[in-house]
């Protein structure tokens, strides 16, 4: 079965179909954390921003959806 490991975290990476595997080596790239068990957020907000979709922040019945 083909395999690759990522260089940088170690990631052992196999699969049936070398398609799918380069697939998914180049989506690893994109989102590799370097090192194993870091953090890394791609969602980056402020925490005293607002809702990003203020019309949504309410149900219909005007309770809040968010949990804060």
């Amino acid at each position: 079965m083909p395999e690759i490991v990522c260089p940088d975290c170690g990631k052992r990476m196999f699969h049936e179909n070398e398609d799918t595997l380069k697939i998914e080596e180049s989506v690893h790239k994109k989102f590799c954390r370097k090192k194993e068990g870091a953090t890394q957020s791609y969602m980056h907000r402020e925490f005293n921003q607002g809702p990003m979709d203020s019309e949504r922040e309410n149900d219909s019945k005007g309770k809040p959806v968010l949990k804060r």
